[in-house]
């Protein structure tokens, strides 16, 4: 009873499979656990690889424009440069950059917005700032030292409805007095280039120089504080406490964690949550392939009486019950690994084209902290995905194949 070389309980238990059964209803519900074992899997990794997406982009674009630390000295630094040589020799510290913030409301043709405009080196920027590679129009080395020119966020341009050189009214909200009243102080700014992130700071975010921000702010130091990257972001805020409690001065710091460090963490609780509940999808597939196997048990039990007439063990009849179920899960799981990395690979560019098919955003920066939807494959999610469906499928059978295994040749052909 071996075909080939290959085990009865493999010949049999694949026999099974692929026969015509004379109940549609339990082929109908073991091709129900196939499918809904390839949709539970291809789900879940499609689900995991766009929340790893949203990860990667926090990380690289977000963080890529928000200092990883921040290093401020009480009343303002005022030589950048020589803390910046201190700074940058601590291991573990990839770049570093001076920085001031102000925040006001910019206006232009009767349109107004609230924004954070922010004071950099243009030589200095690219050791800690992705900005320099996400340029639309212009360039950072526009931003000269007295001649007030600006770069924007694209979606800020947008709305504002300005292109480069045109001239924007930045108003600050320290209040000047003067023979008319207390009022606002306002500078006009050229607008030199515009940017694309592809996240929220395009929405609110101006760069200026930093000696014109310095200015525009009326401050009697150089810098506000000094941008630091670290080669590893999770290791900013222990390095930035490392570096600020052995400077000599009155030095305190920020980092990441404290600005973005609850969406970091809320898209890692996510990825967790929604992975444990598209797991269920999988195990209802599994609970499936337990009721399969239980009404082919049903079915074939004078199958299994003649087969222990011929000497074949429980054992026997338990593994050929096995393979059918752990066949009908290996399909299953395989066809979804296929479909879940396809859909991963190209989600992102199929809702790219949806969106300018039908003229709509999915994601909003206005909203969302991104602009698209975003996807990052990782094989070891792949593998976990996998193995575990592959060992809800395993377990689905153990039950099933045991009833089988305890069928009584006299029993079951009684009513023959």
């Amino acid at each position: 009873m071996k075909s080939s070389g290959m085990s009865l309980p493999v010949w049999v238990g694949l026999r099974y499979l692929a026969a015509k059964r004379r109940n549609h209803f339990i082929s109908f519900i073991s091709a129900s656990s196939m499918i809904g074992m390839t949709l539970g899997v291809a789900v879940l990794i499609l689900v995991l690889s766009v929340m790893n997406g949203f990860d990667r982009e926090l990380r690289e674009r977000i963080l890529g424009m928000v200092p990883h630390a921040v290093v401020y000295e009480r009343g303002g630094i005022n030589d950048w440069q020589s803390l910046a040589q201190t700074v940058s020799e601590y291991p573990g510290v990839a770049g570093v950059a001076p920085m001031t913030r102000l925040q006001g409301m910019m206006g232009y043709g009767g349109r107004v917005q609230g924004i954070m405009v922010t004071g950099v080196d243009p030589d200095a920027e690219r050791q800690v700032s992705i900005l320099p590679d996400h340029m639309i129009e212009g360039d950072v080395q526009t931003l000269q030292s007295g001649e007030f020119g600006v770069l924007l966020g694209d979606l800020l341009a947008q709305h504002l409805r300005v292109t480069v050189g045109d001239k924007v009214t930045l108003m600050l909200p320290e209040a000047t007095l003067s023979p008319a009243g207390v009022l606002p102080r306002i500078k006009r700014l050229t607008v030199t280039g515009i940017f694309s992130v592809g996240a929220e700071l395009d929405a609110n975010l101006a760069i200026v120089n930093l000696e014109d921000a310095a200015k525009l702010g009326r401050l009697s130091f150089q810098a506000q504080g000094l941008r630091v990257k670290f080669d590893d972001l999770f290791k900013a805020p222990q390095g930035v406490w490392d570096i600020v409690s052995t400077l000599d001065g009155d030095y305190y710091a920020s980092d990441w964690t404290r600005t973005h460090g609850n969406l970091f963490h809320a898209i890692r609780m996510e990825k967790t949550m929604i992975g444990l509940l598209l797991l269920i999808i999988v195990a209802v597939a599994a609970f499936n392939i337990i009721s399969t196997l239980v009404m082919v048990v049903t079915d074939k039990q004078a199958d299994i009486a003649i087969l222990r007439t011929m000497g074949a063990k429980p054992s026997t009849i338990m593994k050929i019950f096995m393979v059918q179920g752990i066949s009908i899960g290996l399909v299953g799981v395989v066809l979804g690994t296929v479909l879940g990395i396809i859909g991963a690979l190209t989600i992102s560019d199929l809702v790219a084209w949806l969106e300018h098919l039908f003229g709509f955003k999915i994601l909003s920066a206005d909203v969302y902290f991104i602009s698209y939807l975003p996807s990052q494959l990782l094989w070891e999610d792949v593998a976990i995905i996998t193995a575990s469906s592959m060992l809800l499928s395993f377990l689905a059978t153990l039950y099933p194949s045991w009833r089988a295994s305890r069928v009584q040749p006299a029993e079951a052909l009684r009513y023959e």
